[in-house]
């Protein structure tokens, strides 16, 4: 691929940036450096609420806006401001829980930067674990409330995403032709147990354009990186779309170009190639 000006480099975290072990490796961090010292914007674009973000990020200087919840937030690091938000109207929470209330699914909802759960939910996470999901990041990133349907209506103005997790893959189809029938909303995935409700033209996408036209990036100019259905729109926004090899096929296919795994500096490989 011929060489060309990256001015932003927009990259999901889980399966993406960060390693197995949830961590951020030293190369990585380098090429973040030298990229941010060419005056490349390192702008991490995540599905994890604010108050999710690992503490690593926190501490490596340069970073200056981070895209979470799925694009329904972006938050200036700097000043801890908000500068964008695009949240689910309240009549599609209201439609999302008439739909799923009587169900049993595992459901969490994203307010205020923070992920919660049903205590009842959570305490059995704790005492049992779970055959699907990563306990550990459950119980250390989710917060308990009692009655989870209840609060999401008395929050509806200011959900940023509803998360619906499925043991089983054929629940997951199931449901999938169920909830698209639901107007107003956005449905994603970043793994494959689950599928992420946000408004109506809520991406990663989006929020990026939003960043794009405030810090004068062209699309030409714009390398994403990510591994997961929910990185899709922001990969095909960009000028190179990068996919780490521990991706799905389908999602390799989408790519300008394919990178080492998460596991093996992936990430850190494609800056060093297309912007260092």
């Amino acid at each position: 691929m011929e060489d060309k000006k990256i001015k932003m480099v927009a990259l999901d975290l889980d399966g993406t940036t960060l390693n197995s072990q949830k961590e951020i490796s030293p190369r990585t961090i380098a090429a973040f450096q030298n990229a941010m010292r060419k005056g490349t914007h390192i702008v991490v674009s995540t599905g994890r609420t604010f108050r999710s973000l690992p503490a690593q990020l926190f501490g490596i200087e340069g970073l200056e806006y981070i895209v979470t919840s799925n694009g329904a937030h972006i938050t200036e690091l700097a000043t801890r401001k908000t500068i964008y938000e695009n949240y689910l109207t309240p009549h599609a929470v209201e439609e999302v829980v008439r739909v799923l209330r009587n169900t049993s699914f595992s459901i969490e909802t994203f307010v205020g930067g923070k992920a919660y759960i049903d205590s009842a939910e959570y305490e059995d996470v704790v005492a049992n674990g779970s055959t699907y999901r990563d306990a550990d990041y459950i119980i250390n990133t989710r917060n308990p409330i009692p009655h989870i349907w209840d609060y999401m209506i008395q929050n509806k103005h200011q959900i940023e995403n509803i998360s619906i997790n499925f043991e089983f893959a054929e629940d997951k189809e199931k449901w999938q032709r169920i909830l698209e029938r639901i107007d107003d909303i956005t449905l994603t995935s970043s793994f494959k147990h689950n599928f992420e409700i946000g408004g109506a033209n809520t991406s990663k996408a989006e929020a990026l354009r939003f960043l794009m036209r405030r810090l004068d990036v062209e699309p030409r100019e714009l390398m994403a990186c990510g591994d997961s259905p929910n990185d899709i729109e922001m990969i095909k926004l960009a000028e190179i779309g990068v996919v780490v090899g521990n991706a799905s096929e389908e999602m390799k296919s989408l790519a300008n170009y394919v990178t080492d795994t998460n596991d093996n500096d992936g990430v850190a490989k494609a800056i060093e190639n297309f912007v260092l």
